[in-house]
């Protein structure tokens, strides 16, 4: 790919030039739909028990969780909602919390007023709280507790969570994909963990649908699965994307399974002229911010930290610029923030903030306009619930929807390549993506006129000999 610099590209004549345009026109069907994307929950049932980086335990909520969690733990996961109830703190999270009882409950209450006549809920993971094995034994008065007893609870955990997205959504399927703290290690889903909880996750979130061996069949094999929505002419494919990343031991069997399935169920969908939409956990390129803080004055970097392993990345890339146009949306999470990437000419990528405020976001989400011809989005709004303002506010509120804020309409994926080249040129658009990436709290948020070649760079460049080069020669 030729890396352009900042320069180059505002004398560029047309958006071709970049060559990550896909088509510009679309049908505007008599059947447009709305699904609202949600990811990043990360339910804690305990009260603030630590900040990021810093498993030090509150003295202050300490014999509160010691107390909540001896409740917890004899109660089946359909009580927790009585036993949170009397718990002393009813406020929501925090920021650089996880998601408490109360957030999780102002946030499903705002999906289920935004599901409208929705088909689906998608999600894009992470149901489950940080370090949730390493706080049930620091908290659990229980005698002789073992690890098998920390991954007891955190199964009923996510039963419970499962519960209280379905009690909201009604029988809508909410199609996933799991996270890295979707686990027993916060490093991705293991075969125990998939094992143990493949039923739930088919009963509970995806409500029935697609075929039940199928689904359980991959995702106790490795944690990704595909459906296919009865007359959506549609193939929904959820991979297990954390399982690529360099912070994990890699799993070489599953993932080259993993992509071999992937390849075949992109091929089918192609042959049975049906649309594809992906949901993923960590998305291909850059860690952004990770990144940003190695940056000199200047604004260089040496490094870049990336989110898969480089092999892994280009497999994926080739996989799926082998069928173009076949992608009608891609999603993803993990990043927490409010996002886009252009993963290849005509594949782009939406990233949606979470719910969590774990690294300082406002919790949000987005409700996605789609077109009922092609299946892909055409806009979105963002929700999201500011934990800045005094007093806090009760319930979720718009924050923008993207066609107005960027004054860009039609597919968004066309529109999404404009927007990149446009963050150059316009500083009202530079100013309106840099305070939505943390969702509003700009308090937080580490973007600065040093460091924003890292965070432009990384929406359009995915390979990192590019992505270094790109923040370079910006």
């Amino acid at each position: 790919m030729t890396i352009l610099s900042r320069r180059t590209f505002l004398e560029l004549a047309g958006l071709t030039s970049a060559g990550l345009l896909g088509g510009c026109s679309g049908n505007a069907g008599s059947d447009n739909f709305s699904v609202p994307v949600f990811s990043d929950v990360h339910f804690q049932p305990f009260i603030d028990p630590f900040l990021p980086d810093n498993i030090t335990l509150n003295p202050v909520t300490t014999a509160a969780n010691k107390a909540l969690l001896a409740q917890l733990d004899v109660a089946d996961a359909s009580a927790w909602p009585a036993i949170f109830a009397g718990a002393a703190n009813s406020a929501p999270s925090t920021p650089l919390t996880d998601t408490n009882y109360t957030l999780l409950g102002l946030a499903l209450d705002s999906i289920k007023q935004n599901l409208g006549t929705s088909p689906a809920v998608l999600f894009t993971g992470d149901f489950l709280g940080h370090g949730m094995n390493y706080l049930y034994l620091s908290y659990a008065t229980v005698a002789n507790k073992t690890s098998a007893h920390a991954d007891a609870f955190v199964d009923k955990t996510l039963t419970f969570v499962l519960q209280q997205i379905r009690a909201a959504v009604g029988t809508i399927p909410v199609y996933f994909a799991l996270g890295n703290c979707d686990s027993y290690s916060d490093e991705g889903p293991g075969r125990t963990f998939l094992a143990k909880n493949a039923q739930q996750l088919y009963t509970l979130a995806l409500n029935g649908a697609g075929n039940q061996q199928d689904v359980i069949s991959t995702l106790t094999s490795g944690g990704y699965y595909s459906v296919e929505p009865a007359g959506m002419n549609l193939m929904i494919i959820a991979l297990n994307t954390f399982a690529l990343s360099p912070s994990v031991v890699a799993n070489t069997t599953m993932i080259n399974d993993q992509f071999t399935w992937f390849d075949d169920k992109l091929a089918q969908a192609s042959a049975a002229g049906k649309k594809v939409w992906l949901l993923m956990h960590a998305p291909p390129g850059a860690v952004e911010d990770a990144t940003a803080q190695s940056a000199n004055g200047n604004g260089q970097i040496t490094v870049a930290t990336m989110m898969w392993v480089g092999g892994n990345q280009k497999t994926f890339m080739d996989t799926i610029e082998k069928y173009p146009g076949l992608i009608a949306m891609s999603l993803a999470g993990h990043t927490h923030m409010d996002e886009f990437r252009l993963m290849s000419p005509g594949n782009a990528l939406a990233i949606s903030a979470g719910i969590s405020p774990y690294f300082g976001n406002n919790p949000a989400y987005k409700i996605f306009a789609l077109d009922g011809l092609s299946l892909a989005p055409t806009d979105y709004s963002a929700v999201n619930f500011n934990l800045q303002a005094l007093p806090l506010p009760s319930r979720f509120t718009s924050y923008y929807t993207f066609s107005q804020a960027y004054d860009l309409e039609g597919p968004l994926a066309a529109s999404f390549s404009e927007l990149f080249l446009a963050l150059l040129a316009s500083n009202a658009e530079k100013t309106q993506y840099q305070g939505a990436f943390y969702s509003g709290n700009n308090a937080l948020n580490p973007i600065n006129s040093t460091n924003w070649p890292v965070f432009w760079c990384g929406i359009g460049y995915m390979v990192e000999n590019d992505f270094l080069t790109a923040v370079n020669s910006f």
